[in-house]
């Protein structure tokens, strides 16, 4: 019973600074405005653990990889506390266990920005239809563009209204239902 309290409490703690961690590294990525009060509050969030982290892990052409090193640190620090709670020990394998660690850390990472870019297309789509002048058009229109534009380009509009969309979140379910659980089961398996 006590295990699983702390199951809970690890998994949505970790989970929810990891999601903090990704939104601020797609935000910087994609050019979304940063003077809005998601920006703000992701950058408020995680300035403390992201400003000392940039000291040691540079910058890439523009991309913030202290960012996304530390969401991917706290996917790793997560699995491997749930890990332990359960009683799972690494055993003579320690090698193996690390690097599959490390790769579910990095599918589970991969899974949330797909949710992360699934929910700003939805939400910017709701936006659209009952009230497009939203102060959050602009940062969903920023995150989305990149992934609806060239679905836009192959598909017409139907009676007026945009059915990329659809499109977009038929490939995202497409992507979560098949390569990266058919990656997480088998990594799965070598833990």
């Amino acid at each position: 019973m006590v295990s699983q309290a702390l199951i809970f409490l690890v998994a949505t703690l970790g989970g929810l600074f990891a999601l903090a961690l990704l939104l601020r590294f797609m935000l910087q990525l994609l050019r979304a405005p940063a003077r809005n009060q998601l920006s703000e509050f992701v950058a408020a969030l995680t300035d403390f653990a992201v400003r000392p982290a940039r000291r040691v892990i540079p910058g890439w052409w523009g991309i913030d990889l202290a960012t996304l090193a530390l969401a991917w640190l706290t996917e790793v620090m997560q699995i491997w506390l749930v890990l332990k709670i359960k009683g799972y020990e690494l055993g003579s394998a320690v090698g193996i266990a690390l690097v599959a660690l490390s790769a579910l850390a990095a599918v589970q990472i991969a899974k949330l920005a797909l949710y992360v870019v699934m929910v700003a297309v939805v939400m910017q789509a709701v936006l659209s239809w009952i009230n497009p002048y939203n102060p959050l058009a602009p940062l969903l229109t920023s995150v989305t563009r990149p992934f609806l534009r060239p679905f836009q380009k192959f598909i017409p509009l139907v009676a007026n209204v945009d059915l990329s969309p659809l499109a977009v979140l038929l490939v995202c379910q497409l992507l979560l239902t098949v390569p990266l659980a058919w990656l997480e089961a088998a990594i799965s398996r070598l833990l």
